[in-house]
């Protein structure tokens, strides 16, 4: 509701005005109604009023001289003038004044209503563009983030338009610039104690004091990244030295370890994505390099980068082979994995390596709502044995041990799984022997894909589901046809058959005769 202050020396009119004008359906609502300027300004000097109507000839202080020093007060504020004299000075005075309306005495209900219909139309449109230049301030910062996104993964379509990069600022940036990628150290292992809620609440603080310590440096361009780091666009050769910086602030005030990393120089826009591609690289050999501290260009060795990607596809066949129950691919995969461990160095190297990859292989896990810590009944803090370990060869055959653990045991509840789930589904069709039942229904029913069900149900009974439902009806059948009392055709609906022939022929099929042949030899 919008608020109106009144103003006019003559009482009756004043009540007129409060009485007669349908203030509810206008969407006003009257805060006051006073009979000189100054009782109106003092009105307005404690209530936020968007709408005067006065009367212009008010003794003491006309309604002119009320409204310029009402317009003082509230910005903004709509006037309608009311009159009783129709002259042409007053009206000149009240267009300069930007007046809403102009009425005149006597003055007429609807002439009245349309003056404040213009007042509030007024107001809803200002109040829209307020809202909306609000929403875009508001809006600015997380824009701002999105595109320098963009720009950093190379997922904008050629360049990005001009008029987008003035508006969020990205224009200003000073180039030559480098992009710089931190990530918390070990955050699955430091997060394994935790409980589910925990984990996100916990992950969220540091990542918050991280953010913190980055823009405490008067930063300008950082943002959260994909994969659980954030990027920080280093905009001149006295920035160079922030990311160590912001490594060892973040250890010495929560005691917890980053690693920093740091792509070229870029030149322009067009070429952040390779910085921030550079970067990304050489983070994802920290387990050679080492982690609390920051890996910058000339640390990068094509041979460690190498290394990594056949990494990720060997941690990848392994995962196949766990899943799948495949243990002379799974004993292939680890011989692979110690094979490039052993080129990483120190016994120090060989154990973060294998670490890495255990954690790896938990967050595989946790896809399927497992860990590798509950899977092999081993604490957090016993993986120090590993370090205690004499050779390679040690480290490899107890790690080769607990992945045919996990191997084993997830293989053993599949088909405990399964096998309960097959058995829902037999209890399923049996209830159902007298109607339709399709594949589709049963999966609807589990929650399953047709095509999944179906074949999930033939791995664990050997048989395709409609062929199934067929035997069952006809074994159903060949009892109850033991009955006299009960008709063939009967037999046929009871088991969902609502064609005889077919019913025939399906049975003759199965039993070598015809229900009828079947009925007379019992």
């Amino acid at each position: 509701m919008y608020k109106v202050l009144l103003a006019d020396d003559e009482q009756l009119d004043l009540d007129g005005l409060r009485r007669f004008t349908p203030w509810e359906e206008l969407g006003m609502e009257v805060a006051a109604a006073v009979n000189s300027g100054f009782a109106a300004l003092d009105v307005m000097s404690r209530e936020t009023i968007d709408v005067l109507v006065t009367d212009i000839q008010m003794p003491n202080m006309s309604g002119l001289e009320l409204a310029r020093q009402a317009a003082a007060l509230r910005p903004g504020l709509k006037v309608v003038f009311v009159s009783g004299y129709a002259d042409f000075q007053y009206a000149k005075q009240a267009i300069k004044m930007n007046a809403c309306s102009y009425v005149l005495k006597p003055v007429d209900d609807e002439d009245m209503a349309q003056a404040l219909r213009t007042a509030v139309e007024s107001l809803d449109r200002e109040r829209l563009g307020e809202s909306l230049e609000r929403t875009f301030r508001q809006s600015v910062p997380y824009m701002q983030n999105e595109l320098l996104g963009r720009l950093l993964e190379g997922r904008t379509d050629g360049e990005p338009a001009l008029s987008l990069l003035l508006q969020y600022g990205l224009d200003r940036i000073p180039f030559p610039a480098a992009v710089a990628l931190f990530e918390i150290d070990d955050l699955d292992i430091r997060l394994h104690a935790c409980r589910e809620e925990e984990r996100a609440a916990t992950m969220e603080r540091w990542f918050d004091a991280l953010l913190g310590i980055v823009r405490s440096f008067g930063t300008e361009y950082c943002r959260k990244a994909e994969g659980r780091r954030i990027a920080l666009l280093l905009t001149g050769p006295e920035q160079l030295s922030l990311p160590e910086r912001i490594v060892a602030d973040m250890q010495a005030r929560t005691g917890v370890s980053v690693t920093a990393s740091l792509g070229e120089p870029a030149a322009g826009l067009a070429e952040l994505h390779r910085s921030y591609a550079q970067a990304a690289e050489a983070l994802a050999c920290k387990m050679f390099y080492g982690k609390g501290r920051l890996i910058g260009p000339g640390d990068r060795d094509p041979g460690v980068a190498r290394d990594v990607a056949e990494l990720g596809a060997v941690l990848d066949d392994m995962f196949a082979a766990i899943s799948r129950y495949e243990l002379v691919r799974l004993d292939d995969a680890t011989g692979d994995l110690f094979a490039l461990a052993s080129g990483v160095g120190t016994k120090h190297a060989v154990y973060h390596f294998v670490l890495h990859a255990i954690a790896k292989l938990d967050d595989y896990l946790r896809e399927f709502n497992e860990n590798f810590y509950e899977l092999t009944d081993t604490e957090l803090q016993s993986m120090e044995l590993l370090f205690r370990f004499e050779t390679a060869e040690d480290v490899r055959s107890w790690l080769r041990r607990k992945v045919f653990e996990i191997s084993e045991k997830l293989y053993r509840k599949r088909v405990k799984k399964n096998g309960r789930l097959v058995e829902e589904i037999k209890r399923y069709v049996e209830d159902r022997l007298d109607g339709a039942v399709t594949v589709r229904d049963a999966a609807n029913r589990f929650s399953f894909a047709p095509n999944y069900l179906g074949h999930l149900f033939k791995e664990e009974t050997g048989i395709n589901f409609s062929d199934y439902v067929i035997a069952r009806r006809l074994e159903k059948a060949r009892l109850l046809l033991q009955d006299p009392k009960l008709k063939v055709y009967e037999v046929a609906g009871l088991v969902g058959y609502r064609s005889l022939p077919y019913f025939s022929r399906h049975f003759k099929e199965t039993f070598g005769m015809t229900p009828g042949e079947y009925r007379r030899r019992c």
